[in-house]
Parts: C-alpha cells; structure tokens; sequence
C-alpha cells in the first residue's frame, strides 16, 4: 500500500464544493467502489471528486486522493491531467500532481513534464517530481533532455536529477547509456542515480561504473563518484581512491581522503599519512588527520577484540 500524500496549502480561489457535499460524496463514491459498483465513465462524478481536491479540511483531501489515486486509479487520469494542466486553484493542482504519483500511469508524463517546466508554484513542480520518478523508467529519457538543456534552471536540473536517482533498476538502462554524454549535468546526474541503484541492488557493472568515474575530467563528477564508494564501503575501489589522494584538484582530495575514511580499512592510514605530509593546503590538513586518528582508532579496537 503506497504512503497517502501529504497534502497541504492555501488559495485565493475558493473551493467550488460546500462541505456538505464532499462528505455525501466521498462517502458515496467511497461505497461503490468497495462494492464493485463504482461506473467509471461518470464525468460529472470525477469533474466533483477534482473539486474535493481542493477542500479546506486536509483529511478530507487526503482521502480524496486516496480515492482516486489508488481505489479508481487509471480511470482518474485524464480528470488529473486536466486539473493539474488548467484549475486556477494551486491546492487541486498540488493535489493532482500528488495523486497522479499514486496512479503511476505513463500516459501522464507529458503533461506532468509541462507542469514541471511551466507551472510557477515550487510546491507544484516538487509534487510533479514525485510523481515522475513513481512513473518509472519511460520518463527518464524527457528527464534526461532537461539536464542536457542548457537553458534549464539548477532547480529544475535538481528536480531532474532527484527524479531519476528515485526510479530504480527499471531506468537503469537509459542511466547506462546516458554515461557518455558531453553535459556534465547528465553524467552527474547518472552517477548520482546509479550509486542510489547500486545501494539497492549491487552489480559489478555498476561498481564498475562508480570506479570508471573517478576518471571524469569533472572534478564534480569525480567527488560523486568518490563519495559513493565511500558510502558503500567498497574496499575493491581503494587503490584507485589512495592514487587520487595527491590529486591537482582540491575537492578530488578531499574527497578521496573522507571516503577513504569512511570506508574503513586500515590499507589507507600509510597513504593517508603520505598525503599528510605532502599536502602543501594547510585546510586540508585537519581532514587527513582525522582520516588517520579515525582508521587508526578503528584499527586498535578491533585489535582489542581479539582478546574477547
């Protein structure tokens, strides 16, 4: 059962239903459809049900959604779209977009595309984001295209890049052949969602990717490829992490060296070492040898377990 949107904010345009009626008619809908009687081709229903979208009682726009979105589901498409492309209300467009995240119908992206680039309301594009990146796999080519325009803004690159790192093994195809792209906002972006895939389903393909990036002549692409096989403990990257510790670019090092730290093994308190006493940026100093105390540190503990 998917997590119900948390829905929440105001308009100046008011809502078009009474009270009244949202209750007489979620709790009717609500029957017909537990009782397998629900007729999906009743418009006026679903044009009263978007409506209920934009309701002042939370709760009651949360059950809404919940209604639509996951005990009609595809049917409420087309009634979503709309009201996400065209209601004057931001609180229904909101909603729609957190609703169609729950339908998951791929015939939705190009209109949720259009909210992301169009729609001004920041809350509505983070809803539309969402409901991208719960679409799945056939959305990652558009997203792709967006960080590869240079005309689009960082925030939008951010959406983008957020939406494909949360799709999973079923975009990993499109990441895969995205990793030779001349826009380094893509490769950044692919290196991002794959140590995310990786987290969830381990390859050699995809560690492989993760070591083949600490060669990226973008220092950025570089620290994020660095940074993941820190996180992920993945002790077969050290050498190559150890050779980049006397790196020209000053984030490569430091990078290297916490990631070197976080993954644990005392192979790299020598190099560390090494590093610390060839290192001419005195910033990075109090780096390394936190590096060093905290590989060290480890290393005398586990010793000491010996005579457990």
């Amino acid at each position: 059962m998917s997590t119900p949107p948390n829905i929440t904010g105001i308009s100046s345009v008011p809502p078009r239903l009474a009270q009244e009626r949202v209750d007489e008619l979620l709790a009717s809908v609500g029957q017909q459809v537990a009782n397998q009687t629900f007729d999906p081709t009743q418009t006026e229903v679903f044009e009263e049900l978007i409506e209920c979208l934009g309701d002042v009682r939370g709760m009651k726009r949360l059950r809404t959604a919940t209604l639509l979105g996951e005990e009609i589901g595809t049917p409420s498409t087309p009634y979503l779209l709309d009201a996400l492309e065209n209601h004057p209300n931001v609180v229904v467009r909101r909603a729609a977009a957190k609703t169609l995240a729950l339908v998951e119908n791929p015939e939705a992206i190009p209109t949720l595309l259009h909210a992301l680039t169009h729609d001004d309301d920041t809350v509505v594009q983070g809803s539309v984001v969402g409901a991208l990146a719960r679409t799945g796999a056939a959305a990652a080519p558009d997203l792709l295209k967006i960080l590869s325009n240079v005309e689009s803004s960082e925030t939008l690159k951010g959406h983008a890049a957020w939406a494909l790192a949360f799709m999973g093994a079923g975009a990993e195809s499109y990441l895969y052949d995205a990793l030779t792209s001349d826009s380094v906002d893509v490769r950044a972006a692919v290196i991002g969602a794959i140590a995310k895939l990786v987290q969830e389903n381990p390859t050699d393909r995809a560690f492989q990717v993760l070591i083949d990036a600490l060669g990226d002549p973008d220092a950025m692409i570089r620290c994020e490829a660095i940074t993941a096989l820190g996180n992920l403990a993945h002790t077969p990257a050290l050498p190559k992490l150890v050779a980049l510790l006397p790196h020209a670019d000053f984030n490569t090092r430091k990078a290297a060296a916490l990631a070197l730290m976080k993954m644990g093994d005392a192979a790299a308190i020598e190099p560390l070492k090494t590093a610390l006493a060839e290192e001419a940026t005195v910033n990075l100093h109090p780096i390394l040898k936190l590096a060093i105390n905290q590989l060290t540190a480890k290393t005398a503990g586990e010793d000491d377990d010996d005579w457990d």
